[in-house]
């Protein structure tokens, strides 16, 4: 990817020139009714295993509605250092071309910064029986195992050696197809466990695996580059292995991001203006806008828009009898786990008692201190479960985004508080949302980056 200096002024009287200083958090006025259109990017989860499933072809593979974020950067550049191609071109168009395929990935600091550099694991194996990559890294908000991808690589007839902080994986015999039974529905194992399935010698059954909407999207670019996989949106896929044989160039659409449609619903029934989340992919809502629904936002499906309208009173649906409601996540197609943090910050803003239970990561709830210090009536009960009672008047505050998630859901914050907020370390949420700040100014929020 082509980068560019920045230019330094000259200095005068002889003092050292001093480079700007880079934005590193947002300031944002609070209280505004924000109203207007936005478009959801594309899914960043389905980018990036994307981009590895492209690195399966010697030939060129052509995305489109890929997201300018710093996750998906950070993979075309894990890319681009293996040996392919990568051509950024307008309007979310990347082609990627891995005719010439090395197997180390050496640049251990550049594939520590996501957890999703993994995904070149399954490519790497298919193409070449073998692969060497340094640790994965990602969000901290908890242990985040990869054993379902390795014991579905041990299960197609690898090795694995884990030295240091080097995963070190070899097929001597090939891969070979197999029956699978993922340990847990993994979205990452089970995709890993596609891509190397594909390359295999015979054919792949791989049971209990995960159905999101992203991972349906790598299945249909791969059935696009000429690979045979049945049962695409089930818990059962069946895969028909080349045996090595090599896979066609194809062009992919990404789907509309589903979570960042959720922050913008939350968004649009916080700050109560009227926005229309435009082309939001309504066919994969269904459970996204229920539970919305429950914390008593008026939500309206026209087309493949949703219509959020301005004036939102939102009031928490409590479970029969009157008992205290409760959100949790769930493997799809369940509530996602990376709305938990949106859908508790926009239950500070309804009248009502909630439970919000998150199952699957122990740390992803610890940023509710930041919002108790705003104001929100929160009651961290363990490191999974906390209880929100609304509707909280939010203050302004200097906070910190502790992840992508998290930061989104302190930014929605920020835009409902009374006063002027300023967000630290903004390179979480640039790491899963484009432009955010831009797209916000365009449906009348006050914020701009500053330096932190």
């Amino acid at each position: 990817m082509n980068r560019t200096a920045a230019r330094v002024p000259a200095a005068s009287r002889g003092a050292p020139a001093r480079a700007p200083q880079p934005a590193t958090a947002f300031r944002v006025r609070g209280g505004r009714r924000l109203a207007g259109t936005v478009r959801p990017a594309g899914n960043k989860n389905e980018a990036l295993p994307a981009i590895a499933a492209a690195l399966l072809c010697d030939e060129p593979v052509t995305l489109r509605n890929v997201p300018a974020i710093t996750d998906v950067r950070t993979m075309l550049d894990l890319a681009a250092s293996l040996g392919a191609r990568v051509d950024v071109g307008p309007e979310g168009e990347v082609a990627l071309c891995a005719g010439d395929l090395g197997w180390r990935l050496d640049d251990a600091e550049l594939g520590s910064r996501i957890r999703g550099s993994f995904l070149l694991a399954g490519p790497l194996l298919a193409r070449h029986g073998r692969a060497e990559l340094p640790r994965p890294g990602g969000d901290a908000i908890g242990r985040r195992r990869i054993d379902t991808h390795l014991h579905a690589f041990r299960a197609l007839g690898a090795e694995v050696d884990l030295n240091g902080g080097t995963y070190r994986l070899a097929a001597p015999h090939g891969l070979r197809g197999t029956e699978i039974f993922l340990d847990e529905a993994s979205v990452m194992g089970t995709e890993n466990a596609v891509m190397a399935a594909v390359g295999a010698s015979g054919d792949s059954t791989i049971a209990n695996a995960a159905s999101e909407p992203h991972v349906q999207g790598l299945c249909r670019l791969l059935q696009a580059m000429g690979a045979e996989i049945e049962g695409v949106g089930t818990n059962t896929l069946r895969v028909r292995g080349l045996g090595g044989g090599a896979l066609r160039p194809a062009s992919h659409t990404l789907a509309p991001d589903h979570i960042e449609v959720g922050s913008f619903l939350g968004l649009a029934a916080m700050t109560g203006g009227g926005v229309r989340i435009a082309g939001a992919g309504t066919a994969a809502l269904r459970m996204i806008l229920l539970v919305f629904r429950r914390l008593g936002v008026r939500v309206e499906t026209e087309g493949d828009d949703l219509w959020i309208p301005p004036g939102q009173d939102l009031v928490i649906v409590d479970d029969l009898e009157g008992t205290i409601p409760r959100i949790d996540d769930a493997p799809w197609p369940g509530f996602p786990a990376d709305l938990t943090s949106i859908a508790l910050v926009t239950a500070t803003q309804a009248r009502g008692t909630l439970l919000v239970h998150e199952k699957m990561f122990e740390s992803r709830l610890f940023f509710v201190d930041k919002l108790i210090s705003m104001g929100a009536r929160i009651v961290l009960c363990d490191p999974h479960r906390a209880l929100v009672s609304g509707p909280a008047t939010l203050r302004a505050a200097k906070i910190s985004s502790p992840d992508i998630r998290a930061g989104m859901a302190l930014l929605l914050a920020a835009l409902t508080a009374e006063g002027t907020s300023e967000i630290g370390n903004i390179a979480q949420i640039d790491r899963g949302y484009e432009r955010i700040d831009e797209r916000l100014r365009e449906l009348g929020a006050e914020i701009e980056r500053v330096s932190g």
